[in-house]
């Protein structure tokens, strides 16, 4: 049983925002390349799949409600086979986290500070992920109640200064994509939002107070922020339209550049640049710590906080090396991480359900099984 427990609340804040992410930043961009006009429909869709991904990893997880995903991994494949699955989840988190603050860092030369060597910004934020997650869960859950206030009052500020520029004529015609096309798109909607979601399975459920209502807000948690993700969607096809939409490497940053209310309030960019930034930093930081927390159960380390600074190392180095500049942070997205997300999010948990399946009876005899299952 673990000692740092969050209460229900303060997980649905975290499911928010590691739902949105870095979502609302490029996810319209991608959306409007692949189906134009119909990115909102693939969105939408991309949301309903992410509650069932939910789901079945809600499921997985109730099976042994005490341990952790690496010990679950351990109980369900046997210590070699769970070790090795586990250590994959640890380098997907790990790079997942890396990825972000390359993602955050360039977004941040290319727009705001152009002059600012690229290692200087990852290295600051590595810093900042390295104390929080040094703070514990709890300060980080705490900190994220806080903050959702501002962050949704910011989002609101966005939505109503824009709605003036709504042009409804650019959502039409619908349905012009073709289905498959629709269908592949969701899918990289829901594997941004809901299938890296694995990670959080390092949490819940060992790490909350009351299972059952945890679980309830996941599925709302997921609603919010593809709720949001939807919302930024729609707006930049209203504004923008979705051939300006689909050519621009960060179109929510180009909507708000275009915000002007009575010629008094103008680019209030840096509201964009405000919501991406506390969505990006709890998003990274959960990656950070289900790594390491991770890490430290395969290594049988008691007290996971000895490993931060040398993970933060390891993610400073990926997000460097890896991830020179744009050019190599989209290869990456487009190629890479989907197939790293698809093997490691689902076919391994796949693979849980099977083998537990088959082990059903030896399992259900251990300890740790949940018996009301």
């Amino acid at each position: 049983m673990q000692t740092d427990k969050i209460t229900p609340f303060q997980f649905l804040v975290l499911v928010i925002f590691f739902t949105i992410g870095s979502s609302v930043l490029y996810i319209p961009s991608t959306l409007t390349t692949a189906v134009k006009q119909d990115a909102w429909i693939a969105a939408i869709i991309g949301n309903l799949l992410g509650l069932l991904v939910v789901w079945f990893f809600t499921t997985i997880s109730l099976w042994f409600p005490k341990l952790t995903y690496t010990e679950v991994n351990e109980k369900i494949f046997g210590k070699l086979i769970g070790k090795l699955i586990s250590i994959l989840f640890v380098l997907m988190a790990f790079l997942y986290a890396s990825a972000l603050i390359a993602q955050s860092s360039i977004f941040l030369i290319t727009q705001m500070y152009p002059e600012t060597p690229i290692t200087f910004i990852n290295l600051l934020m590595v810093l900042i992920v390295i104390l929080a997650v040094r703070l514990g869960i709890q300060t980080i859950a705490r900190s994220a109640e806080i903050f959702l206030f501002f962050f949704l009052l910011l989002f609101m500020i966005l939505v109503v200064s824009i709605s003036p520029q709504i042009q409804f004529a650019n959502l039409e015609p619908f349905f012009q994509a073709h289905i498959t096309s629709i269908l592949n798109s969701s899918f990289k909607v829901t594997a941004v939002s809901s299938i890296n979601a694995i990670v959080l399975f390092m949490i819940f459920p060992s790490f909350v107070s009351d299972i059952k209502k945890c679980r309830k807000n996941f599925y709302i948690g997921t609603l919010i922020g593809g709720a949001v993700i939807i919302t930024i969607t729609m707006l930049c096809i209203f504004v923008l339209g979705s051939n300006t939409t689909a050519h621009q490497v960060y179109p929510s940053y180009t909507l708000a550049k275009v915000i002007n209310v009575g010629d008094f309030i103008t680019r209030i960019e840096g509201l964009m640049t405000l919501l991406w930034t506390l969505a990006l930093f709890f998003k990274v930081t959960l990656y950070f710590y289900t790594g390491v927390l991770a890490l430290s159960k395969l290594l049988n380390i008691k007290e996971y906080r000895v490993l931060t600074f040398p993970a933060g190392a390891i993610i400073l180095v990926f997000s460097i090396i890896i991830f020179p500049n744009i050019l190599y942070q989209y290869k990456f997205d487009e190629e890479i991480a989907i197939a790293i997300t698809f093997v490691i999010g689902l076919i391994f948990p796949l693979l849980a359900t099977i083998v537990f399946q088959l082990r059903k009876k030896k399992l259900k005899k251990d300890p740790d099984y949940a018996k009301s299952n």
